[in-house]
């Protein structure tokens, strides 16, 4: 197929795999082949665009004219590209992983799980490919409506109440916010493509263009900037796979990812660079990573320790676009794809604990190295990408935002880094060494525990496998990553 038939069907394909769980719902075996299915032949289709994008290409479709000049259209950059690969890819480790957990942990409505994670990545890979802020918004609000079933999938009372600000929070700033900004730039530039280089430059003040960078930023709440961040660590209430998609598939990833699309294509890094607009939203965000990781360290629960982690984790790709400059913007999209596989592999660890241990307090698993060596010793490898040591893909992402740090002056983000960093090794060490190194009390011997199903162990397996090799295909990333920064 034509490379512009691939993006149109990469962004539709996913709504008839839907459909077809759903009317296979009573055939489990069959409802989960197909989302395997859907999930091979969507990474297929994007990854075939991947040589178009080498190549200088911009592979695109527009489907249909609101207005003129306003059209719902998609294209493919390389920005859009690396996103596409990250949630299509991490689909199928995810549904494979799902398949182990939903019937190892009995989960009810399975079939409901499955249509929605599909709607859900259509809606990720709309967010991954729009050409302009237009398409991207539309997109942006299918995912957060997809999810939600998703979050309250186990219509208790809690998560209920989690759906609510996890839809209060979402849908409050994208409207109030983000929406606000996309139709005041229009108003300023008569167009919301994405442009190389930006489309504000000499169309406003230098006061307004700081007003609609506040407004993008706070405005795409799934990036998660404190104070627009209670939606994460309350979304932890739904089962873990659907934790895996908010954190590293889908979710928070459309949120970072929007804030470096528009950084780089609406306002220009030329432009940030040279006024200094941004440098209030490197404080956000530098003090985002920072608060974010104490509270992460007071945190019993594993699931709410992660979620603290990558509200802070965020903040990395929020920086990089703050800053402005070619380090920054290739770390922090790098970034992307390397918190990513670091943090499925936590969040599959903690999902195949409790399938086989049945224990969410980090007090409650000392000891348990022994009885699930495969398991914690993934987790072992994700927090060490998360940390950033080599040889993991975390440490060179973490390296060119630290070059961006000191090529734009800002010493004090080196610092906030290294921080960090020692704050990851405080959070997320103990928790190995609790689960190797000390010896379970008699009331709590895990003697007995075995690995999880075959079918949790084996996704975990293969993203801590991709951990590594993040760190010896940088190269490739970075010739992907380029030309955003050297049009």
């Amino acid at each position: 197929m034509s490379p512009s038939t691939a993006t149109l069907v990469a962004v539709v394909l996913p709504l008839p795999g839907a459909l077809m769980i759903a009317l296979l719902g009573r055939r489990p075996n069959l409802r989960e082949a197909v989302t395997l299915g859907t999930g091979g032949v969507l990474f297929l289709v994007v990854a075939s665009l991947v040589p178009e994008v080498l190549a200088g290409r911009r592979p695109g479709i527009q489907i249909l004219e609101v207005m003129p000049g306003l059209a719902l259209a998609f294209e493919v950059e390389p920005l859009g590209m690396l996103f596409g690969l990250v949630a299509s890819g991490l689909w199928i480790v995810t549904s494979l992983y799902s398949i182990g957990y939903m019937r190892g942990h009995h989960e009810t409505h399975q079939t409901r799980f499955y249509v929605f994670f599909a709607i859900a990545i259509a809606g990720a890979t709309g967010v991954a490919f729009a050409r302009n802020m237009f398409t991207l918004f539309i997109f942006y609000e299918v995912l957060t409506l997809s999810t939600y079933p998703l979050v309250t999938h186990h219509r208790t009372g809690e998560a209920l109440r989690s759906g609510r600000i996890y839809m209060g929070i979402l849908l409050g700033t994208s409207v109030g916010f983000l929406l606000l900004a996309t139709v005041w730039t229009w108003k300023l530039t008569g167009t919301l493509e994405f442009t190389p280089g930006g489309i504000l430059s000499g169309r406003a003040s230098n006061t307004v263009i700081g007003v609609l960078l506040a407004l993008y930023a706070f405005g795409t709440g799934k990036a998660a900037l404190m104070p627009f961040h209670r939606w994460l660590p309350a979304a932890m209430v739904a089962p873990t796979p659907v934790s895996a998609l908010l954190h590293a598939v889908a979710v928070v990833k459309a949120g970072v990812f929007t804030v470096m699309k528009i950084i780089v294509y609406v306002f220009g890094i030329d432009l940030l660079s040279s006024t200094g607009l941004s440098v209030w939203l490197m404080y956000v965000a530098g003090a985002t990573i920072l608060i974010a990781s104490l509270v992460a360290l007071t945190r019993d629960n594993l699931k709410a320790r992660l979620a603290y982690s990558t509200v802070s984790q965020l903040s990395y790709i929020v920086l990089g676009a703050a800053l402005a400059n070619s380090w920054g913007v290739i770390g922090g999209s790098m970034h992307i794809a390397m918190h990513a596989l670091g943090k499925i592999t936590l969040f599959f660890c903690a999902g195949a604990i409790l399938v086989a241990l049945h224990k969410t307090e980090i007090s409650d698993m000392v000891g348990i190295g022994k009885a699930m060596p495969v398991t914690m010793s993934a987790f072992f490898i994700g927090s060490l990408s998360v940390i950033g040591l080599p040889p993991f893909g975390g440490s060179w992402s973490k390296w060119y935002l630290a070059l961006g740090a000191v090529e734009a002056h800002q010493f004090v983000f080196v610092a906030v880094l290294m921080i960090s960093s020692l704050l990851n090794i405080a959070y997320l060490m103990p928790i190995v060494a609790r689960a190797f190194f000390l010896a379970p009390s008699t009331a709590s011997d895990h003697s007995s525990i075995r690995e999880a199903p075959l079918f949790c162990v084996v996704p975990l397996c293969m993203t801590a496998a991709g951990c590594l090799a993040l760190f010896f295909f940088a190269d490739e990333l970075y010739r992907l990553l380029a030309p955003i920064v050297r049009p």
